[in-house]
């Protein structure tokens, strides 16, 4: 098996009131087990709908997943199509509704069995993966041996189902070949320069491994995939080929394991033991977000602090009202005393400061959008830098602003 499509059925998606993140995480988890995802469709909750673009995935993919559109009301049109397409009919499964009685008793719920009972209906012909964190179970229907699962929409639900149920099913059923990747990081090279000077390298690898560029903000990530019947000679073979990759970037390269900025920086802080802080101000509690997404991070963050309010970065972080108002709230100096106000407040080796405008309007002080000044405060070393992004809408502003931070920090801390 090589090709899977997914299909995610809803009005929510369509009308851009929820964001689709079930496919996203379908197919990386599909890609560990090499599967490749060769299309998405996002369609409404029509029957027809529904129908034709079944059709359409067979022949596009030997694995279909659909996700959304179960309901618990009797006009689930999902559920019909699933039925029509397959030459089916619906009826209740005793085992499935037995699941649904004791899910409801456990929360409580049982007084809404009967609201909940038309979950328990599905095509006679499915083979139902019970779902442990909902009402609306999986139904995996045959077709010419290739398959289709049908999923619930919501996120939470259809994580354990792939995870847990679906992946290891798939893995049993067919000869799947290993897959192996490892991402490099760089950083201070443009991606088509980098392109340009791993080249030869990118043309001579072995046929069984891929290279591919990720872009994120500054840092360019080199995913190297490999795949092949034997796990630890695909291991080996990857590490060979980034030992020859090394010498051709040089001291641009920042991590050759990890994917995730702040995974990269948890591994310094813990290896090193330092702990760190953050005093944010445009950037709304993002950097301590990201700090604190890695499991164990209690043992280096002790805290951070959003001071908005110019007011909060005086009475707080100690920054001088004459500071702020000499060079203005969103300046290099303010950002410099809330960086060492907050290295001092929580007692940290390192504490990050931003202050800037992240829209939509200008700050207080005149600064056009998209301004930012940042500071590392590393023991008794200061560094800070100036970004202007006035392209960027405000949650991707932030979330840019955070990542080159970050970034700037394990840059530093590697060389330190």
């Amino acid at each position: 098996m090589q090709k899977a499509v997914l299909i995610t059925i809803g009005d929510e998606i369509l009308s851009g009131n929820t964001v689709d993140t079930n496919s996203n995480f379908i197919a990386a988890e599909l890609k560990n087990i090499g599967i490749q995802v060769s299309q998405i469709f996002t369609i409404s909750d029509e029957i027809d709908t529904i129908k034709n673009t079944l059709s359409t995935a067979f022949d596009l993919g030997e694995l279909i997943i659909t996700t959304g559109g179960l309901g618990p009301t009797r006009d689930d049109k999902t559920k019909k199509a699933l039925a029509e397409f397959f030459n089916d009919e619906i009826a209740l499964d005793e085992v499935t509704f037995e699941h649904l009685k004791a899910y409801m008793e456990k929360r409580g719920r049982i007084d809404i069995l009967e609201r909940n009972k038309e979950q328990a209906f599905v095509p006679t012909k499915s083979v139902v993966f019970q779902n442990h964190f909902g009402t609306a179970p999986c139904m995996m229907m045959e077709q010419d041996g290739k398959l289709c699962f049908s999923l619930p929409g919501v996120p939470y639900e259809v994580k354990p189902l792939i995870k847990d149920q679906i992946i290891p099913y798939l893995k049993e059923k067919f000869n799947l070949d290993y897959i192996h990747t490892r991402i490099v990081s760089v950083v201070g090279i443009p991606e088509s320069i980098l392109a340009d000077m791993i080249e030869d390298w990118e043309l001579a690898l072995p046929e069984n491994l891929s290279l591919s560029y990720l872009p994120v903000g500054t840092r360019v990530k080199l995913r190297l995939t490999a795949s092949g019947s034997d796990e630890e000679v695909l291991k080996q073979q990857t590490e060979n080929e980034i030992q020859k990759l090394l010498p051709l970037v040089g001291d641009h390269v920042i991590a050759v394991s990890e994917d995730k900025i702040e995974k990269i920086l948890a591994e310094i802080l813990t290896e090193r033991k330092l702990t760190i802080s953050t005093a944010e101000s445009c950037t709304g509690g993002e950097l301590a977000k990201m700090i604190t997404s890695n499991p164990g991070s209690s043992a280096y963050f002790p805290g951070g602090i959003v001071t908005y309010a110019t007011e909060k970065k005086i009475e707080i972080l100690n920054v001088s009202k004459v500071t702020v108002d000499q060079f203005t709230v969103v300046s290099e100096q303010v950002a410099q005393e809330m960086a060492k106000g907050c290295q001092q407040l929580f007692n940290t080796d390192i504490a990050l400061s931003t202050t800037g405008v992240a829209g939509p309007g200008k700050g207080e002080d005149g600064k056009e959008i998209g301004t930012v000044y940042y500071t590392i405060q590393l023991h008794d070393q200061q560094v800070t830098s100036r970004l202007y992004m006035p392209h960027l809408e405000r949650l991707d502003f932030m979330n840019f602003v955070s990542q080159k931070i970050i970034q700037d920090l394990v840059g530093l801390l590697i060389e330190y």
